[in-house]
C-alpha cells in the first residue's frame, strides 16, 4: 500500500516539471511590448501638443495647456465685499490719542476693532496728535479702517502748561515722585495725556462733528465677536458713559482729588444727578473717595453729555486747583467721579460682552455660554472682574445686578 501510494506521488511531481518546462519555453518566445516612458512620449511628439493634428483631411483641435501664471500669491480673483450690519449707523466715531511713533502698535488695536466689530458698521476713526501725523502712520492706519479717517493736531494751549501753573512747584513735584518710584510721576507729556483726555479731546473741532465715541488706545485686545452697534446701544437704552474694567487708583497720584471734588458739589449742587454713583465712589456717603474708578483706556460714551455744562464745570473746578501737574491726576478718576456724580446709575453701562485687554488686566465674560456664542479666545482664569482689586463687584452691588454664575471661582 505504501509502494503504491509512493508510485502516485512521482506521477504528480513528474506531471507538474512537465508543465512547467512547457510554459517557460512558450512564453520566451513571445516578444515583450516596451513602454515608453512620460518624457519619451511628450519628446516624440514634440509640437503636436500644442497645435491642431490633421487626420484625412479633417482638423482635429488638441487642447492648449493652461497658462502658467508668474505668480499665484496673492492670487485675489474677484471676491465678496466684506459682511455689513443692516440699518442706519449713529454719528458715532473711534478714536484715538497718538503718536506717529504708535503707529504698529495702534495697527493691532485696529485690527483688533475692525475684526471683531468695525468691518460690519464702518464707523470713522479719528486719530488726534499733538504733532502732525505723518504720511506713513496715515497711509497705516488708512487702509486698516473700513470706515473714514480723520486727522487732527492738537492745539497747543491743550498741551501745555496753562497760566495759572507754578512749574517750578510742579518740577518739584515730578522730582519727588521719581525718588518715591511712582508710576509715570516724573513724566511731564503723560501729565499733559491726562488733561487733555479729562477735559479737551471732545472739544476738537472735528469731534464737535460727532455725538458718540469709542476710545481706543494702542496694542489692545478685543476678545470676542461684537454683532450688535454698541453705539445705538447706548442711545436705545438712555447709556451716556460705559465700561469693562474697573479698579483702585494709586492714591498716591491724587492725593487730594476728592477735596476738590468736594469743593465743586458744594458749588456745584445743581449739576448732580438725582440717583448718583456716590455708593460706589464713597464708603461713607462721600466724605471720603474709596479710589473706585472706571478704567478709561475703553470708554464707550456720549460726547454731548462731555460738552454739557455740567461737565464742563466741573472739568474747570478741577483743573484750577492745578492737581494734574502738583500730583499727578489720571483722566480715568476724573472721568469715573464725573459720570459718577453727574449721570443718573443707570445711565453707566458695563459691557459684559465686550472681552477687553490692556496691560496688564484683562476682563473676560465669566459666562462660558457668552463665550462660546461670542467666539471668544479669552482665558477666563485672567479675568479681572471678581478679583479683589477689581471695583467691579461694587458696581454690581450698586445697581443690585445678579453676578454671573461660576464668578466665585475667578476671585483668586
Amino acid at each position: 500500500m505504501a509502494t503504491g501510494t509512493g508510485r502516485y506521488l512521482r506521477y504528480i511531481l513528474f506531471a507538474f516539471f512537465g508543465l512547467a518546462v512547457l510554459y517557460f519555453i512558450s512564453s520566451s518566445s513571445i516578444p515583450r511590448t516596451q513602454f515608453e516612458t512620460a518624457n519619451q512620449i511628450i519628446q516624440d511628439q514634440g509640437s503636436k501638443w500644442t497645435h491642431p493634428q490633421e487626420t484625412e483631411g479633417t482638423t482635429v483641435a488638441v487642447a492648449e495647456p493652461a497658462a502658467v501664471q508668474e505668480s499665484s500669491t496673492p492670487n485675489p480673483p474677484a471676491t465678496l465685499p466684506p459682511p455689513k450690519a443692516e440699518g442706519a449707523r449713529m454719528n458715532a466715531t473711534f478714536v484715538t490719542l497718538a503718536r506717529n511713533s504708535d503707529v504698529w502698535e495702534i495697527a493691532k488695536s485696529i485690527r483688533q476693532v475692525e475684526d471683531r466689530f468695525n468691518r460690519k458698521f464702518n464707523y470713522d476713526w479719528v486719530f488726534l496728535n499733538d504733532k502732525p501725523f505723518d504720511a506713513q502712520f496715515k497711509k497705516v492706519t488708512t487702509a486698516l479702517v473700513s470706515g473714514t479717517t480723520r486727522y487732527g493736531e492738537i492745539p497747543k494751549e491743550h498741551w501745555s502748561f496753562p497760566d495759572f501753573i507754578d512749574q517750578e512747584k510742579a518740577k518739584k513735584v515730578r522730582e519727588d515722585m521719581a525718588e518715591r518710584k511712582i508710576i509715570y510721576g516724573d513724566s511731564v507729556s503723560y501729565r499733559h495725556m491726562c488733561r487733555y483726555e479729562s477735559g479737551f479731546f471732545f472739544q476738537h473741532p472735528i469731534m464737535h462733528e460727532y455725538e458718540w465715541y469709542w476710545r481706543v488706545e494702542p496694542s489692545i485686545e478685543l476678545y470676542c465677536d461684537i454683532n450688535y452697534d454698541t453705539f445705538k446701544y447706548m442711545a436705545d437704552h438712555k447709556k451716556k458713559y460705559s465700561f469693562v474694567l474697573s479698579l483702585y487708583e494709586y492714591k498716591e497720584t491724587i492725593p487730594t482729588l476728592w477735596d476738590s471734588v468736594k469743593k465743586f458739589m458744594s458749588d456745584h449742587p445743581e449739576h448732580l444727578a438725582a440717583d448718583n454713583s456716590m455708593e460706589f465712589l464713597s464708603d461713607d456717603g462721600g466724605l471720603t473717595y474709596n479710589h473706585c474708578h472706571f478704567w478709561s483706556n475703553f470708554e464707550i460714551g456720549n460726547l454731548d453729555w462731555l460738552r454739557s455744562s455740567a461737565y464742563v464745570d466741573y472739568f474747570n473746578s478741577l483743573d484750577l486747583d492745578g492737581g494734574f501737574f502738583y500730583e499727578r491726576w489720571g483722566d480715568a478718576p476724573v472721568h469715573s467721579v464725573g459720570a459718577g456724580l453727574l449721570l443718573n446709575k443707570d445711565e453707566i453701562h458695563f459691557f459684559d460682552d465686550i472681552a477687553y485687554y490692556h496691560v496688564p488686566f484683562t476682563h473676560c465674560p465669566t459666562s462660558e455660554t457668552m463665550r462660546m456664542e461670542h467666539k471668544c479666545h479669552c482665558n477666563p482664569k485672567e479675568n479681572f472682574d471678581w478679583k479683589g482689586y477689581s471695583c467691579t463687584t461694587r458696581f454690581f452691588d450698586m445697581m443690585k445686578m445678579p453676578k454671573p454664575e461660576g464668578y466665585e471661582s475667578q476671585q483668586e
